[in-house]
């Protein structure tokens, strides 16, 4: 008994990041959880402290549709100097109806460390608002940075939006309809370019239409309607629809055992990037779940595959 639990543990206690390769992954989301539960795997703390370096500005308003007022959190390097710097935009998941800007300080934080500037932005949940709200609260966000872009230190030319699940889908619907009149709404900064220089995607659902779409009630919720009463809506909302060549690069992180968003939905992605000719990179992770990035290792992994993605794409020419 002692020696086959042991065997468990040590199976357990299997995901580690050495800079390179990705972190083992798990038989299934019960074996994650498992590990999570022993200590064997540990979790981000999703509220680190404020790193000696960075600015800290909480609450910015960066648009409002009455009665909401919509804010964002940014972080800059202390020490910036005069060069712009890429400016990275998380949005949050929650199936577009929970979730909060905060859960990206982890990120926010540790990128403004390591010389960017970042923010992430609140949006219209489902519950205020339905789509295209959240879509057009988000292009809002970009035109602000990009609107104070010298201000804060950004290159207008150089900014990233960055999303995990809901939030992955609302930043590739931002890439990939960049400026369309449809989209932009009136959430704030008018007349200023809400176009991005590369997405980033985490586990974000790429093609609403599918049964897993169809079937899914919070894209329902999202929507306002099922996909029987508007297909064609359901199109619309979905970023694989609006990709064409000369989108912006993107980065898909997608967990094979992922029970939320299937793994089917970032392939589906990634073969349409490549018959565009579209630049890309695609990290199909083998063994791990949704929210992947939770898991302290994965959480490392990702963060460091965003740089060398940002770094390789956006070098300043």
């Amino acid at each position: 008994l002692a020696v086959t639990l042991a065997l468990v543990w040590l199976w357990l206690h299997r995901g580690s990041y050495d800079g390179e390769k990705p972190p083992r992954g798990y038989g299934s989301t019960k074996q994650v959880v498992a590990a999570v539960g022993i200590g064997a795997l540990r979790l981000v703390d999703m509220t680190p402290p404020l790193p000696a370096g960075v600015v800290e500005t909480k609450g910015i308003e960066y648009g409002r549709v009455e009665p909401w007022v919509l804010q964002l959190d940014l972080h800059q390097p202390r020490d910036r100097g005069t060069n712009l710097v890429p400016g990275l935009l998380f949005l949050h998941g929650g199936a577009w109806r929970g979730g909060q800007r905060e859960d990206y300080r982890v990120y926010t934080t540790w990128f403004a460390e390591r010389g960017f500037v970042a923010a992430t932005a609140s949006y219209r949940l489902q519950q205020a608002a339905k789509y295209p709200a959240a879509l057009e609260d988000c292009k809002a966000a970009v035109r602000w940075m990009r609107a104070n872009a010298a201000k804060i230190g950004v290159d207008p030319e150089r900014i990233v939006v960055l999303g995990g699940s809901a939030g992955g889908h609302l930043s590739m619907m931002l890439g990939y309809t960049a400026d369309d009149p449809a989209f932009e709404g009136q959430s704030g900064t008018p007349g200023v370019s809400s176009r991005v220089a590369a997405v980033v995607d985490l586990y974000g659902p790429a093609d609403l239409t599918t049964p897993f779409g169809q079937a899914a009630s919070v894209v329902w919720d999202f929507l306002g309607k099922k996909y029987d009463e508007d297909p064609e809506l359901w199109r619309r909302a979905s970023p694989l629809f609006h990709l064409k060549k000369g989108a912006p690069p993107t980065l898909v992180f997608h967990g094979t055992i992922d029970d939320t968003v299937p793994i089917d939905q970032g392939d589906s992605l990634v073969a349409k990037l490549r018959e565009l000719g579209v630049p890309h990179e695609y990290h199909r992770l083998e063994g791990w779940p949704h929210t992947l990035d939770a898991a302290r290792p994965m959480n490392e992994f990702c963060r460091d595959r965003i740089e060398r993605f940002v770094k390789e794409h956006l070098a300043k020419r």
